[in-house]
C-alpha cells in the first residue's frame, strides 16, 4: 500500500473500533472521525482524507446495516481489508461499580457482540450511534448507573474506568474493515492473496444467477462472498455484492468475467485489494 500522509477517515468518534483499526494499520497517521459513513465517503473523494477504513461485517453479529448500498455510488476503490480482534470494555465514570450499572450505551453493532453478558449482570442495552460517542456521552453524563460499551482507548481518552474487560461475549470477536481510497492502486508483486469485489445485476432469463455462479467454479475461481440487496424498494430487482480470489487479468478470471458479463448487468469493479494474512489463517 502506498505511502501516506493522512488522515484516514473513520465513522464515529475518537477512540471508536474504526479509529483503532485506522491506527493498528497505518501507525503514527492522523486519523479523522465522522458522524456518517456517507461523511467518510466524502472526506476521502474532497481531499480531506486520504484513505476511509469502512467497517463490512463482525464475525458474531454479521454484516454492518447500509455499507454495501454505500460502496457503489460512494466514487471510492476498496485498496485493502484489514480483519481487526475487537475487545470490548464496560466502561463507567471514575468511583463507578459494576453493581452500580443499569443500562449501557453502544453502537448497535457493539451491543450485539455483548448481549449474553449484559443480559447476565441485568444492564439494559441502549442503542447510541457510536461505541466512542457513547463513552463521550457517560463522561459527560456523569450517571454512575450509566456505562459505555466502547474500547480501552476511549476509556483513556475520555477518563473513564474499566469495570470490565474482554466484555464480548465470544473469543472470536473480530471486524472485518475494507480500506478505501479516492483511486485503485497496484497490487504489489508478492500478494499471496488477490481479492476482487464487485457489483452486479442479473438478466431477467431462467437461471441467470446460477449461471453467473457456474463461470467462477468451472474457472477454478473461489468465490468468498456474496449477498444481495433490494434496488429502488423493489422485491424484485436485486443487486448483488461478490468478492472473488483473483486477479483481472488472470485468464481463468477473465473467462468467468465473460459469463458474467453475459449472464449479468450493470456490473462494476469495486477493486482489487490484497487480502488480509487471515484469510489464510488455519
Amino acid at each position: 500500500m502506498a505511502t501516506l500522509k493522512g488522515p484516514i477517515a473513520f465513522q464515529g468518534a475518537l477512540g471508536a473500533n474504526s479509529d483503532m483499526a485506522c491506527r493498528h494499520v497505518f501507525p503514527g497517521i492522523p486519523t479523522l472521525p465522522c458522524i456518517a459513513f456517507e461523511d467518510v465517503f466524502a472526506a476521502v473523494r474532497e481531499g480531506k482524507a486520504e484513505r476511509a477504513m469502512i467497517p463490512v461485517e463482525n464475525s458474531q453479529n454479521g454484516r454492518v446495516a447500509d455499507i454495501h448500498h454505500l460502496l457503489p455510488g460512494g466514487g471510492l476503490k476498496i485498496v485493502g481489508e484489514h480483519f481487526q480482534p475487537v475487545h470490548h470494555c464496560l466502561l463507567g465514570v471514575r468511583g463507578a461499580k459494576l453493581g452500580d450499572i443499569k443500562e449501557a450505551l453502544s453502537h448497535i453493532q457493539a451491543l450485539g457482540q455483548v448481549r449474553n453478558n449484559l443480559r447476565a449482570l441485568g444492564i439494559s442495552p441502549v442503542t447510541f450511534y457510536d461505541t466512542a460517542g457513547a463513552a463521550e456521552e457517560v463522561a459527560r453524563a456523569g450517571d454512575k448507573s450509566r456505562a459505555a460499551v466502547a474500547s480501552s482507548l476511549a476509556a483513556e481518552i475520555y477518563g473513564l474506568d474499566i469495570l470490565k474487560s474482554n466484555f464480548e461475549d465470544v473469543d472470536h470477536n473480530t471486524t472485518r474493515f475494507l480500506i478505501m481510497s479516492k483511486a485503485a492502486e497496484k497490487l504489489p508483486a508478492n500478494c499471496p492473496v488477490a481479492v476482487t469485489g464487485f457489483v452486479f445485476e442479473v438478466r431477467n432469463i431462467p437461471a441467470a444467477l446460477y449461471k453467473v455462479m457456474g463461470g467462477f467454479a468451472t474457472n477454478g475461481i473461489n468465490m468468498t462472498k456474496l449477498e444481495s440487496y433490494m434496488l429502488n424498494g423493489s422485491f424484485t430487482a436485486t443487486q448483488f455484492y461478490a468478492e472473488v480470489e483473483g486477479r483481472p487479468d488472470d485468464p481463468a478470471m477473465q473467462h468467468a468475467f465473460d459469463e458474467l458479463n453475459y449472464f449479468g448487468k450493470n456490473i462494476t469493479v469495486l477493486g482489487t485489494f490484497p487480502g488480509d494474512p487471515s484469510r489464510r489463517a488455519g
